[in-house]
């Protein structure tokens, strides 16, 4: 039962909703700090993000997006790759970059000197309400890497994605 009331994103609508609390919740998918959870009394699926994971009766997760640290230069490609690995679609238990979302990541010297993270991802298929809530997690994400300055994530869809776009890794989980 929900500790309180709950603000949700319908899945895969993408409608913002808030649960109330009391009402039962079954947990789907917990990744990358967010949580997935049915709600047959409210009718279907719901994404309830890091900071509402007390309103479930949990401990946020550390995969959550950490406060910004000071940086000690710029971002690295790497860290923002890694970044995004914590991004999932709620419906599916792999993460962005292993299922081959990510189309492209570019890094470049901000006006202050910090890193300015341009990423194009796309969604699995065009109707997908879940667009924005993805693309604003991944979003939050790389703005939390030390040295980043700005992050525009934005969706494409040329070439549109199929499965043969996911990493050996995200195949492997996904049973292809």
């Amino acid at each position: 039962l929900l500790r309180r009331d709950c603000a949700a994103v319908g899945v895969p609508s993408g409608e913002g909703a808030l649960l109330p609390e009391g009402v039962p919740v079954y947990l789907v998918q917990s990744l990358g700090g967010s949580f997935t959870v049915q709600a047959p009394t409210v009718g279907g699926l719901f994404r309830i993000g890091p900071a509402d994971a007390d309103a479930l009766g949990v401990v946020p997760s550390s995969a959550a997006p950490p406060p910004k640290r000071a940086p000690k230069g710029p971002a690295s490609e790497e860290e923002v790759w890694a970044a995004l690995r914590q991004c999932y679609d709620p419906e599916i238990p792999v993460n962005i970059v292993d299922l081959g979302l990510v189309y492209d990541l570019t890094l470049s010297t901000g006006r202050g000197r910090g890193t300015d993270v341009t990423v194009k991802m796309t969604l699995t298929a065009p109707g997908c309400g879940m667009g924005p809530a993805i693309a604003g997690d991944a979003r939050a994400r790389i703005l939390a890497v030390p040295g980043v300055e700005t992050a525009e994530v934005g969706i494409v869809w040329d070439p549109p994605w199929s499965a043969d776009m996911a990493t050996p890794e995200g195949r492997r989980v996904l049973g292809l």
